[in-house]
């Protein structure tokens, strides 16, 4: 059903795959849009590793939300993890590339839940992570990405 890498020399594991979902702070939703055009938008995330889902937060009414609403089916990219590995002026990259349903959290006992871990991904301390969650908590949409299909290569970019 999903196409597999067609460079394999540039494949890495998926080991490899999840550290970068782990590290990485940002990434790229893309939703089925208006008009038959896809909508990709940068968001922030928190991949977790015991459930291999993805979670990421946003308004609850909204463009993304519309088209999340209708159809469930993302993809979403993560890059980065650059280095450099002889030649200075061609870095290589890595990417994971994620094919997956994506659902609204209605509950708000684990709604709550997901907004702590997801913030302390992105707060420095427990104190700032409440402060947050005290402020605009109340607001905020938790959403999930199961996983249905990954892969992640690594490339040189010259």
């Amino acid at each position: 059903m999903f196409r597999e890498i067609r460079k394999k020399k540039n494949e890495i594991g998926l080991e490899e795959v999840k550290r970068l979902l782990v590290r990485e702070r940002r990434g790229v939703l893309s939703v089925n849009g208006e008009n038959g055009y896809p909508y990709a938008v940068p968001i922030n995330y928190w991949f977790c590793e015991e459930t291999e889902k993805i979670y990421f937060h946003g308004a609850r009414i909204g463009y993304k939300v519309d088209a999340i609403r209708k159809c469930d089916k993302v993809c979403f990219t993560v890059f980065g993890n650059e280095s450099v590995q002889g030649e200075s002026w061609a870095p290589y990259v890595q990417s994971v590339v994620v094919f997956g349903k994506c659902r609204l959290i209605e509950n708000q006992e684990v709604r709550r839940e997901f907004i702590e871990k997801f913030a302390r991904k992105y707060y420095p301390n427990e104190r700032s992570v409440q402060e947050e969650i005290a402020r605009s908590g109340k607001a905020v949409q938790m959403f999930e990405i199961e996983i249905e299909h990954w892969s992640g290569k690594q490339i040189q970019e010259k």
